[in-house]
């Protein structure tokens, strides 16, 4: 498909408005898409619910910037939906295009009230967006920040409870996230948390490494991931221990004040983060389980969301 100087469609013959007028023409009349390849469409492919048209999303305001493009509050059409609105640079070359409709793929298998919901999928003409729930509250990271506070410990736990049912339905689907943390949740109506940002995921059981160190979380990451570059859903068992610490000190830095390097040299000999203040006893217990070296040591995330449950229920 060719799009001309004005914006519209065309093969090699008139040009419309929109792709599915130029399909709808083609089909009718029995042309072929190009006279050297005599191409001719048959059969058509019904467009998938989740295949958006650019031209129904209507971008309001920027919220945000992610690896690959800025992050959009916009309105859906024909819906008068609110929706979260990722872009992909235009400038971008194609395999970090690709890289960028993962999260769209893996996304749309999934459906869980503490997983982002996905929408769906603009790539009919530039800029490539993928569409999800707009979550009110934002990042977890920058409301701890602000209204951790005003949080009791219960509700610092609802929203541990919350991150580890997400990550238990994740783990039953083979899924590892690779870059669970605050500032990759999001927090919704009663502060439920949804896991949102599946940039560096991927759907496997066990998942090596190759292309070095770029890009990853230090401080979050597992050491058999950064010494040997192995992830399986124990890497993201680590990560949570360090998300939990996050909730209940209200959106710190962990390890703060340390280089990434120092992190992983303490690491390695064993320092553990200290537990944040007011943390209930059993809470910061099962972070240290999360951060057990031998990842076949940790609990799974099935596990942790009902010890977490049992704590909630002895507060």
């Amino acid at each position: 498909v060719q799009t001309t100087s004005d914006g519209k469609y065309r093969f090699e013959g008139p040009a419309f408005n929109t792709v599915q007028e130029l399909i709808v023409y083609q089909h009718h009349l029995g042309l072929p898409v190009t006279s050297k390849s005599g191409a001719i469409l048959q059969n058509p492919i019904f467009r998938e619910r989740w295949e958006l048209n650019n031209d129904d999303v209507q971008l309001v305001e920027k919220i945000g910037r992610g690896n690959f493009g800025d992050v959009y509050k916009a309105v859906l059409h024909p819906q008068n939906v609110e929706v979260a609105v990722k872009t992909c640079r235009v400038s971008l070359p194609d395999d970090h295009k690709k890289k960028f409709l993962q999260e769209g793929r893996i996304l749309k298998q999934y459906d869980h009230p503490n997983i982002v919901k996905f929408i769906g999928i603009c790539v009919q003409k530039q800029p490539i967006m993928i569409v999800m729930e707009l979550v009110p509250g934002g990042s977890l990271l920058a409301f701890l920040r602000s209204q951790g506070p005003r949080l009791s410990t219960r509700q610092l736990l609802n929203m541990c409870i919350d991150s580890a049912a997400g990550m238990a339905y994740l783990e039953s689907k083979n899924c590892i996230h690779r870059d669970l943390a605050a500032r990759n949740c999001l927090v919704g109506h009663n502060n439920i948390v949804k896991i949102s940002d599946f940039g560096m995921s991927r759907e496997e059981e066990e998942y090596i490494v190759s292309d070095g160190m770029k890009q990853i979380p230090i401080k979050w990451t597992a050491p058999e991931a950064l010494n040997f570059g192995k992830y399986t859903s124990m890497c993201d068992v680590w990560s949570y221990g360090i998300l939990a610490w996050e909730i209940f000190s209200m959106g710190a830095s962990p390890y703060c004040g340390m280089s990434n390097s120092r992190a992983r040299e303490l690491i390695d000999t064993g320092y553990r983060l200290p537990s944040p203040e007011h943390t209930p006893q059993p809470a910061y217990e099962l972070m240290l389980r999360c951060w057990e070296y031998n990842p076949d040591k940790r609990p799974n995330f099935q596990q942790i969301h009902a010890m977490l449950v049992s704590i909630s229920k002895s507060l």
